[in-house]
């Protein structure tokens, strides 16, 4: 790119479109083109697996997981992202009697996906798993190379700067959106939340049984019904507003078997909850 001088100044810019401008300008924002989103792994699935959902049960979910998991990883690519479980939960409770501010709470929910991360790992180390920290994104293309099943921990690296909520003080990036928005930067195939139940309801299932099963529903219009509970963050259905790559999310029930299998097989399972705008 070409120096230019700046006219009665001895200062230099680089000659660009964004030169000289704030980058806050909505008019100026608008007029930016861009290039498609370049997909990094487009052949690659990420799988969140929930911490209180799977994780928390012990052997018997997580088990016949790490068996299906493993029985597809010659046919498919996979990172395993975990999530944060009952431990999290108990240690958000403490840190809020302690008035801890949003941002430590978020640090100390990090420390506990990263244990369950740790724990997966462990248990597909002999089938080449390998646990990864947020820095090791860009080595991604080399362990899979080498056959690798990367397991890295879900919560989303805003630790001590995580956004203030809107109510409360439990940071509102949690371990599904770290999922999703390790689908989005590498442009994932799929984006698989792993749950204990089979999808999205009108309500939480397991406390109100004649709640609706919901198959298939767009994010904009799920955010409208602004149901009371969810299966999976909020935060989730509004960033798949404004998705580039991972147009869609699928979630599935992992304690049945072959359902993981069906989903990366490309297969409707569960729900799908898709950018609608």
């Amino acid at each position: 790119m070409a120096l230019i001088r700046e006219k009665d100044s001895k200062r230099l810019h680089i000659k660009s479109k964004l030169m000289g401008e704030s980058l806050v300008g909505k008019t100026f924002l608008q007029s930016l083109e861009y290039k498609e989103a370049f997909k990094i792994l487009p052949d690659v699935n990420v799988l969140k697996i929930g911490g209180q959902s799977i994780t928390d049960i012990g052997a018997k979910a997580v088990l016949p997981i790490i068996d299906e998991i493993v029985q597809n990883a010659r046919q498919h690519k996979m990172i395993i992202s975990t999530g944060g479980g009952t431990r999290s939960r108990h240690v958000y409770a403490i840190a809020m009697e302690l008035g801890m501010p949003t941002g430590i709470i978020s640090k100390l929910g990090q420390s506990i996906s990263e244990q369950n991360a740790l724990i997966l790992s462990t248990l597909l180390t002999p089938y080449g798993g390998i646990k990864i920290g947020h820095d090791d994104v860009p080595k991604l293309g080399a362990y899979f190379m080498q056959g690798c099943i990367p397991v890295i921990h879900g919560m989303p690296p805003y630790g001590y700067w995580e956004h203030p909520p809107e109510e409360g003080r439990i940071p509102s990036n949690r371990t599904d959106v770290g999922a999703y928005l390790l689908a989005e930067v590498i442009g994932a195939k799929q984006c698989i939340f792993i749950k204990d139940v089979d999808g999205l309801y009108t309500d939480n299932p397991k406390v109100d049984p004649d709640a609706e099963f919901i198959p298939k529903i767009g994010a904009k219009e799920l955010l409208d019904r602004n149901l009371d509970d969810l299966v999976v963050e909020r935060v989730v259905l509004d960033l798949l507003t404004r998705a580039q790559n991972m147009q869609q999310v699928q979630i599935i029930n992992g304690t049945k078997e072959g359902n993981i299998t069906r989903a990366l097989n490309g297969e409707h399972v569960g729900t799908i909850i898709y950018k609608d705008i």
